[in-house]
C-alpha cells in the first residue's frame, strides 16, 4: 500500500488549535499514535457542537465511527499546539466522510492526515437514518 501525499492547510476548511497534554507523549517521546485519533474526534465533535447539529445528551441521531484510518508523516510532542484541519469529502443518505489534518501550530504540511466515517443512526434503535437539512447545511461549508 503506499502512503498517500500530505494535503497544506489549504486543503481544509475549519481549523481547531488542540494544546498537546505531557500525558499524551509515550515512552518514545512523541505523542502517542492513539491520542491523534481523540484529536481527529474531537475536532469533529468540536464543529458539530458550534453549528449546533449535535446535542450529546438530547440528539435523536448519533453519528457511529464504522471506519478510520490515518497516515502519520511526523512526530508530535507535548508541548506542541497542534491545528486540527477538518473537510468533508463525502455526504451520503446516512454517513459522512471526515477527513482530518494534524498541523503543528504554524506549519505548512500536516504531521499526520487521516478521516473517520459516520454513519448517523436513531439513537434508541441504532439503526440507519437519514441526515437531516440542518446537518446538510452544517457539512456544506466543510465539503470538498
Amino acid at each position: 500500500m503506499s502512503k498517500p501525499s500530505p494535503h497544506g492547510r489549504a486543503a481544509y476548511r475549519h481549523f481547531l488549535s488542540i494544546p498537546t497534554r505531557w500525558m499524551d507523549n509515550d515512552v518514545y517521546g512523541h505523542v502517542n499514535n492513539v491520542v491523534y485519533y481523540s484529536y481527529f474526534d474531537t475536532v469533529v465533535n468540536e464543529y458539530l457542537l458550534r453549528t449546533q447539529v449535535l446535542d450529546f445528551g438530547e440528539s435523536d441521531a448519533i453519528g457511529l465511527v464504522v471506519e478510520t484510518q490515518c497516515n502519520y508523516f511526523e512526530s508530535l510532542a507535548f508541548p506542541d499546539r497542534v491545528d486540527a484541519g477538518l473537510r468533508v469529502t463525502r455526504v451520503g443518505a446516512t454517513s459522512v466522510r471526515y477527513e482530518i489534518g494534524l498541523f503543528r501550530e504554524g506549519a505548512a504540511q500536516p504531521a499526520a492526515q487521516g478521516h473517520f466515517v459516520h454513519v448517523y443512526v436513531d439513537r434508541a434503535a441504532r439503526r440507519p437514518k437519514p441526515l437531516s437539512p440542518a446537518m446538510r447545511a452544517a457539512l456544506a461549508p466543510l465539503e470538498v
